[in-house]
């Protein structure tokens, strides 16, 4: 694979857990090659949160001023670069075009530059606690997992960047009766059950209908008219894509603390394996890989293990065999996915180079399925 830029993320959670933010890690040759590559993806820059960006182990230099960046892009400076004559160079032309800038790797005592507004300071929790005079707001990296962020906010800390909320949750219980019914409600639209008795399931529940309609009715289905009940949904739209659009019901249904930010994550994951993959597979296949990474998380979200769900549901061959054995043909891109969720670009790159897919339309695939799925919590 030649020399290019490929942007891995993170998500930038409050004390909430809830997602604040999108952190992309650019990962390349040098600032004017990143640069190039920002600028060409400026259709597709996901506008519903801050986007902090990373420059990896790049310093920052004058050459990123060819940027123009959206409104809600935050540019990172790691104290190291500091010392750097081309740092310093740059910081007072940024904060003079009114662009928003985070400290990153801060540590008390660090020499600062006099006169910079630090919107973000970001630090590694595992060496100190949030120091009272941070010079913007405190934001915690490198925890490990739930535990650890709860420490982290103790301790005085905003928030935090990173996937801690992935790891330390509940162990798996059975599916509770709420989320069995969403099951219910997949399985007979999967099946062609008749719309009498969907909508019967469906009445049951109010909020469960206006959060499905919400959902067909987004800008990310791009109907022409707007849908007002599921037996309009159906006769508009055919069972296969309410399939869809009902697996996006049972990945939001959890209330667990982690959920917004899990939610998210399962949500980006499905629509970039939709996007990344569209070439690969007919429409009723890129259906299924959107489920296959929106379910992935399905198991954390639920708090039962996955062997149990997918019991219950039937589901295509090649969506279990990711799943459940990461083999089939959609567990490339199930990786692939998985390998943007890091703060290193290696994993991604290897995945982008077996499956013969350039950095553009694997950093393309990513933008917009943050934009998508942010736009579904918004």
């Amino acid at each position: 694979m030649p020399q290019t830029v490929l942007l891995t993320r993170e998500p930038v959670v409050n004390k909430n857990r809830a997602i604040t933010a999108n952190r992309l890690i650019a990962h390349g040759p040098n600032i004017g090659a990143v640069v190039e590559t920002l600028d060409g993806l400026a259709d597709v820059w996901p506008k519903h949160h801050p986007v902090f960006v990373s420059f990896g182990r790049l310093i920052p230099t004058p050459d990123l001023l060819a940027w123009r960046p959206p409104d809600n892009a935050v540019v990172e400076i790691p104290v190291q670069a500091l010392a750097h004559p081309q740092t310093r160079a740059l910081l007072p032309e940024l904060q003079a075009a009114g662009t928003s800038m985070c400290l990153t790797w801060y540590a008390p005592g660090s020499a600062l530059p006099p006169g910079m507004d630090w919107r973000f300071v970001l630090m590694d929790a595992r060496r100190q606690p949030a120091p009272a005079d941070a010079p913007g707001l405190a934001m915690a990296w490198g925890l490990g997992d739930v535990g650890a962020f709860r420490d982290a906010v103790a301790a005085g800390y905003a928030g935090a960047s990173g996937w801690f909320f992935l790891r330390g949750n509940p162990p798996a219980k059975a599916l509770s009766p709420g989320h069995a019914q969403i099951v219910r409600l997949l399985n007979l639209v999967r099946n062609n059950g008749e719309i009498r008795d969907i909508e019967a399931v469906l009445k049951q529940d109010v909020a469960l209908s206006y959060k499905l309609l919400r959902y067909i009715n987004s800008a990310g289905f791009g109907l022409m008219c707007e849908i007002q009940s599921f037996r309009h949904a159906v006769s508009i739209l055919g069972y296969t894509n309410l399939n869809k659009w009902l697996s996006l019901l049972l990945v939001t249904a959890s209330r667990d603390p982690s959920a917004p930010a899990m939610m998210q994550t399962a949500i980006a994951r499905g629509r970039f394996m939709e996007e990344a993959g569209g070439d690969f597979f007919d429409k009723a296949e890129r259906d299924n890989l959107f489920i296959t990474g929106a379910f992935s998380l399905l198991n954390l979200l639920l708090g039962t293990s996955m062997q149990n769900l997918l019991d219950e549901m039937n589901l295509p061959n090649n969506v279990t065999e990711a799943l459940l054995h990461q083999q089939g043909e959609f567990a490339p891109f199930l990786r692939l996915a998985q390998s943007c969720e890091s703060f290193d670009g290696t994993a991604l790159a290897k995945a982008g180079q077996e499956l013969h897919l350039e950095a553009q339309k694997i950093n393309r695939a990513q933008l917009a399925a943050l934009g998508f799925a942010d736009s579904l919590q918004a």
